[in-house]
């Protein structure tokens, strides 16, 4: 991605150039302190969460084709092992309704991808993973295969922010902005097929039990332009979850 886009999509997600002075700490205490404040090893180690809200969803960052699914419902299954985190990891289904409309549904059964229409071909399926998938990587961070290094301080949503990059084994890596008040994580960022795609999170609230934290809202943008703005105002963790329901199969 050339200077100029860079420059926009991270202005889109709230950032600055101008760093704020941050507090001394290694890249790994910096992961350690993220996850701590997000619930310490009941997050870490989180097996399943089930997510219920609602979302303004804008196809290509275009207003005219905004709408709002009333009903937005996550699940997902975590990775307990990954070399990846851009790539299909544990499970994930994400339903968007408008009433009893299906605008989509799509899913990972861990080993492949579907929407309501059926079986995602392999190579499209890829590229979605890549979208879909990246998070995870701060769960891994700093065991074997997933070095991290501290970059410039910088400001999300106007709070000061340390920002770590993840290694992976893979090859890859993710971006992560984590708030240096709170060890809040405010925003994760990774480059895929649809442009540089960047998370903001925020209105992080406590899951009582096992004290998960979970993101209240999530902005995300493609090369700055956001496509999606979701409210998660239920999350309900470790709950069990049947293995066929990942595999979406056509009415």
């Amino acid at each position: 991605m050339n200077r100029f886009c860079l420059a926009t999509a991270l202005l889109a997600a709230g950032l600055t150039t101008s760093p704020p002075a941050g507090a001394e700490r290694t890249a790994e205490e910096i992961i350690d302190y993220a996850t701590e404040a997000a619930g310490g090893e009941h997050w870490r180690l989180a097996e399943t969460n089930i997510m219920k809200g609602h979302a303004t969803l804008c196809q290509n960052g275009r207003r005219d084709a905004c709408v709002s699914a009333d009903h937005y419902q996550m699940w997902r299954q975590y990775p307990r092992d990954m070399s990846d985190p851009h790539a299909g990891s544990g499970k994930f289904r994400l339903d968007a309704f408008v009433g009893d409309k299906v605008l989509f549904q799509t899913s990972f059964d861990g080993e492949h991808s579907w929407t309501h229409q059926g079986r995602v071909p392999e190579d499209q399926a890829r590229e979605d993973q890549q979208s879909n998938f990246g998070f995870s990587a701060i769960r891994f961070a700093g065991r074997d295969g997933f070095p991290v290094e501290r970059l410039v301080d910088d400001l999300i949503d106007g709070l000061a922010c340390y920002t770590v990059r993840v290694h992976d084994p893979a090859g890859g890596s993710t971006l992560f902005w984590v708030e240096q008040e709170t060890g809040m994580i405010r925003a994760a960022a990774w480059p895929t097929p649809r442009g540089f795609h960047q998370r903001v999170y925020s209105d992080h609230y406590r899951v009582d039990p096992p004290g998960f934290k979970q993101p209240g809202r999530v902005r995300l943008y493609y090369d700055g332009v956001m496509t999606a703005d979701v409210y998660w105002t239920e999350a309900f963790i470790d709950e069990p979850i049947d293995a066929a329901w990942f595999r979406l199969e056509p009415p």
